[in-house]
């Protein structure tokens, strides 16, 4: 999506989101408000976004401790133009809120946004700026902080630290990368990887899931046995679709309690964002498997691009989270699995392509969901997740469009996840467009390092699945 120089006039429907990298000078005024009472004075404005791969949006933030009913209560620019936030519109405390104003108005490369109270005459916040975002103005520190340019992280906590940026140390493990599977078994698209044990699950975005087995090399293959020798179709509940599936995990009770897939749209209407966590058994022997159950987050999270949203998923045991100090961001407390009665005993993560934010959910066996954690992974794209239960660490994965960076997060004193290291890629491997990427058990260390293993999703040289090491 291009700007003009100057305002744009108003549009429609979502474009990609793609993130350019952050700068680090601010162009902004923050406009002090006349003082509020009550909950107006917790809510304040909090992300701007005026150009780029994004609609023009407004994000808004709690810094209080209740939640606060938005309703009715309208967003301007410099010229007047208003946005009224939908009825039934809430911010819990200590989260974000972000609005596509693009159907409503243009923001220009000079221009203001101003948050009113429903009676659209009590000005509660204001930002002016005299440059476009690139790609985003955001507050740091969330909430009370002054405003400045930095990556895009609607619906999360603003990467003040620089979003992507910053220094990196070498990799982990051994330089050296090989192929680990046979010529031309997958074709393009392979993305999402889990291994579990003596099993590596792959998802391929063609609407496609996998099941490998070890080929006696190093490498992997697809199973021959109950169907897999092609991989399996996957549908949505009821049988329909063609779900665009980018991530895969499973939970501590292994794949004979489910697949589960995380995917951004139906294949069948690619043009339309479907932000989903599927759940498969996939026990039988049939080709097709239709989703036994089905978490759609599309109203939950930012709007993105139909082809830019859920690329990667990974489960984290609670027993993990509440040792660490987990807080849960829905309530402003410890997190405590017994409030969300029957689930997986864990939380689902999962990572958005468009904007390099992370989303923690539990997803409750009745099919209802609670967004626990959102916060920034300090890259411009997230593309694969995994937690490596030995190291008690979540790993946070880009593609191409960051060089291949990897970023390991642990849960902080804070009780949020934090950044605890940020690795270039293995020297011996070039710039692939790895968007998926699974770590060996401890049970694999030998001297002292383990398998790790990436999905290409171009194929290069005929080959989507690559090899290497990480330390123990």
């Amino acid at each position: 999506m291009t700007a003009s120089p100057a305002r744009r006039s108003p549009r429609r429907g979502l474009a990609r989101l793609l993130v350019a990298g952050p700068l680090l000078l601010a162009a902004g005024t923050l406009t002090a408000a006349p003082a509020q009472a009550g909950p107006a004075d917790d809510v304040r404005l909090n992300e701007v976004v005026t150009t780029g791969s994004v609609d023009d949006s407004i994000e808004l933030y709690n810094k209080g401790a209740a939640s606060v009913d938005v309703s009715g209560w309208v967003l301007k620019d410099d010229d007047g133009h208003a946005y009224k936030i939908p009825s039934g519109t809430a911010i819990a405390p200590h989260a974000a809120r972000a609005f596509d104003v693009a159907g409503s108005y243009g923001l220009g490369s000079a221009d203001k946004a101003r948050l009113y109270l429903a009676d659209g005459k009590t000005l509660v916040d204001s930002f002016s700026w005299s440059q476009h975002s690139a790609p985003s103005w955001s507050r740091c520190a969330d909430g009370t902080g002054a405003f400045t340019q930095a990556a895009l992280t609607l619906g999360a906590v603003n990467a003040c630290g620089g979003g992507g940026g910053g220094s990196t140390s070498p990799w982990p493990g051994g330089s050296s990368v090989a192929t680990a599977d046979a010529a031309n078994v997958f074709g393009t698209d392979l993305s999402g990887l889990q291994q579990e044990g003596g099993v590596l699950w792959g998802a391929q975005n063609s609407g496609k899931l996998w099941r490998l087995v070890r080929d006696g090399s190093g490498g992997w293959k697809p199973d021959a046995a109950n169907g897999w020798s092609k991989g399996k179709s996957l549908r949505y509940p009821g049988g329909s679709g063609s779900p665009d599936a980018e991530g895969v995990t499973v939970t501590g009770s292994g794949s004979a309690a489910g697949v589960y897939a995380a995917t951004e749209r139906d294949g069948d209407k690619s043009g339309t964002s479907r932000l989903s966590v599927l759940k498969y058994d996939v026990s039988g022997t049939g080709g097709t498997l239709t989703a036994a159950k089905e978490w759609n987050l599309t109203g939950d999270l930012p709007a993105t691009g139909a082809n830019t949203g859920l690329e990667a998923i990974t489960w984290v045991p609670d027993a993990s989270l509440t040792a660490a100090g987990f807080k849960d961001a829905a309530t402003g407390a410890a997190y405590d699995p017994a409030r969300y009665g029957a689930h997986s005993g864990g939380v689902f993560f999962v990572g958005v392509e468009g904007t390099g934010a992370v989303h923690g959910y539990v997803l409750q066996d009745s099919g209802a969901f609670t967004r626990v954690a959102s916060f920034a992974s300090g890259m411009t794209g997230v593309m694969e997740l995994q937690w490596e239960p030995q190291a008690g660490r979540l790993w946070a994965v880009c593609d191409d469009t960051c060089h291949g960076q990897h970023r390991t997060l642990k849960v902080d004193a804070s009780g949020a996840f934090a950044t605890t290291a940020v690795y270039d890629r293995p020297t011996g491997m070039p710039d692939y467009n790895n968007e998926g990427f699974t770590l060996s058990g401890a049970d694999e260390c030998v001297s002292g390092t383990k398998p790790v293993y990436w999905s290409d999703d171009a194929d290069d040289g005929g080959h989507a699945l690559r090899r290497g090491t990480v330390s123990c």
